[in-house]
């Protein structure tokens, strides 16, 4: 009786262990697209969203945002290249943040670990790839 029962665990286990993780957001809405960006471009709002951006982005997007990131090419993802400004030029800065803040695809979204200011600063780091 306890080898069934020990078998049935195991096999719930590994079933819940093994269950898809709920995908995330993957549509921005026209609320996200008006959303106005509080932070200006300052320096030091550039070098928060660059040190955010080395810790939790560059690992997918690439240490220049080329979307080359040794976890996209692991995972064989084709990211944007925000380098190129034609990549997010129809992008509003609402809708990146909120890709930023809840996640697209399998890109798992940063609520909760980044206050918005933050993800501000992210935003307009982003954005600045293209200018250099």
């Amino acid at each position: 009786m306890r080898f069934l029962f020990l078998c049935a665990a195991v096999m719930i286990g590994n079933y819940w262990q093994d269950a898809p993780k709920p995908a995330a957001a993957t549509a921005t809405s026209a609320a996200d697209a008006a959303k106005v960006n509080p932070v200006k471009p300052t320096p030091v709002s550039l070098a928060s969203g660059k040190k955010t951006y080395g810790t939790d982005c560059a690992m997918c997007h690439g240490k220049t945002g080329a979307g080359d990131g040794d976890l996209a090419t692991d995972m064989k993802l084709t990211l944007k290249d925000y380098r190129n400004p034609d990549s997010l030029k129809d992008i509003s800065d609402g809708e990146i943040f909120t890709i930023i803040e809840k996640g697209k695809g399998q890109m798992s979204g940063e609520e909760g670990r980044l206050k918005a200011p933050q993800i501000w600063d992210l935003v307009n780091y982003v954005r600045s790839l293209s200018k250099k």
